[in-house]
């Protein structure tokens, strides 16, 4: 795949979403960039390889989240961790020293987790637009259930897996349990959930967690050129595919095909699919306006 075309490509928009830590110095810890149709959410903790669930970071994330969702121009999303870790998970230190999220009682900790780590794994869930996993180190624990949340995952060669809540004596407290089963089977789940052991990629692409593997050199050329691909297709149809997959998680198959039809109607009676049609019989490119 290659990078952004040059017709997907304007002056790029970048924002630092920025949390200030316990000591009170402001960290870009989750870094936004909009580059035409396309966000590309860095977590950006390289030097404690992009832990998660420090106070404030539940708010990072519904903040970008709903940037994105109320964003028409933007179809697609990558998320990737910098330096040479996706997210290794949870802050062990803080939780050994039961400081941070992790301090004062369980109805305390039960609450930071409601704060702190939840609304990461309900925005990117509920984001709108497809979510690309560019995974280009470790994904354990919380970080592992972060990638599952992506509609596509893609890794660099070198990436490993994990799901190890078990071996520090904790239980998948972020919804790994609904999520890793949907992803990989009930079996294979089980697998990783109680035996703790971490897996390589090539694992990981043969129990269906990524979808391919590249060289870690290529991962984001890689990711960008499916963001591509998939930006060029018709915002609203797009967001509405999205949500009917979704949908098909919960709801049964006669929601679903009442949904489909619904969602259908409109897709009809919309500019883009006039201009989709118009575009195929005349041989061209379509210009899709999202109306």
């Amino acid at each position: 795949m290659s990078g952004l075309p040059a017709t997907a490509v304007c002056s790029p928009e970048s924002a630092k979403l920025t949390l200030r830590s316990n000591t009170g110095s402001l960290m870009p810890a989750l870094l936004f960039e909009k580059h035409g149709p396309v966000v590309t959410l860095t977590i950006n903790r390289p030097e404690s390889r992009n832990l998660l669930g420090e106070e404030g970071d539940g708010w990072l994330f519904a903040e970008a989240a709903s940037k994105i969702n109320d964003d028409i121009t933007i179809r697609c999303v990558i998320l990737t961790g910098a330096g040479s870790a996706f997210s290794a998970g949870g802050n062990l230190k803080a939780m050994r020293e039961k400081t941070g999220a992790f301090s004062g009682t369980p109805d305390d900790i039960r609450e930071a987790y409601k704060r702190h780590i939840h609304p990461i794994v309900h925005s990117l869930w509920t984001l709108e637009v497809p979510l690309i996993a560019a995974v280009n180190g470790a994904a354990i624990g919380l970080g592992n259930d972060v990638a599952c949340l992506a509609d596509i995952r893609i890794a660099a060669d070198t990436a490993v897996f994990g799901a190890t809540f078990l071996k520090i004596g904790l239980v998948p407290g972020d919804g790994g349990a609904w999520l890793l089963p949907r992803v990989i089977g009930q079996a294979r789940a089980a697998e990783l959930f109680f035996g703790g052991d971490t897996i390589d990629a090539k694992t990981a692409l043969a129990w269906g967690l990524v979808s391919y593997l590249v060289p870690a050199d290529r991962l984001m050329e890689e990711a960008r050129g499916l963001a591509a691909k998939i930006a060029r297709q018709p915002p609203g149809v797009l967001r509405l595919t999205k949500k009917l997959m979704r949908e098909g998680t919960r709801a049964d198959f006669a929601t679903v095909m009442d949904l489909s039809a619904s969602y259908q109607s409109r897709a009809h009676a919309s500019e883009d699919h006039a201009e989709a049609l118009a575009a195929f019989f005349e041989k061209r490119a379509p210009v899709f306006k999202g109306k």
